[in-house]
């Protein structure tokens, strides 16, 4: 049976920056949003919220879904089903990451992001991080209504 991995994320916004989390991937300094797994009996918006706390020691209310991105990574053969959500901060909080794989948190303009990763040793996780931040600046979100959870 085919079982793509469930993927959650938040693109974080405050006052023209964007909240980025720095991990060593594949010997590369990597940026991604603070982003993860779903784990067993917690909901979209519980995994989301969780990684947030995890990787940045941000605890904030999710506001909006931004985008349901499907991709296949080509380096590990994995298909990803991810959740990308939206949340805007008045003030910029400062990054505790509690994830011993975050290296640290970084708040970047879009040009300082891309100065980052075309710096030697420096990348992006994937190309949904970029992805997402367009889809976050169209401003075409959902409501987080559209997500629910059904049980018997």
């Amino acid at each position: 049976m085919y079982k793509p991995s469930v993927t959650l994320a938040c693109v974080v916004h405050c006052q023209g920056k964007f909240l980025f989390v720095e991990e060593l991937e594949h010997g590369k300094l990597t940026l991604n949003q603070p982003a993860g797994h779903l784990e067993s009996n917690e909901t979209l918006l519980e995994g989301a919220k969780r990684e947030l706390f995890e990787e940045t020691g941000i605890n904030a209310e999710i506001q909006n879904l931004i985008k349901i991105y499907q991709w296949h990574a080509p380096r590990t053969k994995t298909d990803f089903i991810r959740f990308t959500f939206a949340l805007e901060l008045d003030e910029w909080q400062e990054i505790k990451p509690q994830d011993p794989d975050i290296i640290r948190g970084l708040w970047l303009t879009l040009p300082e992001f891309y100065d980052y990763i075309q710096q030697e040793g420096q990348c992006e996780r994937s190309p949904l991080v970029i992805e997402s931040i367009k889809d976050y600046l169209k401003g075409n979100f959902y409501s987080l209504n559209i997500l629910q959870l059904f049980e018997e």
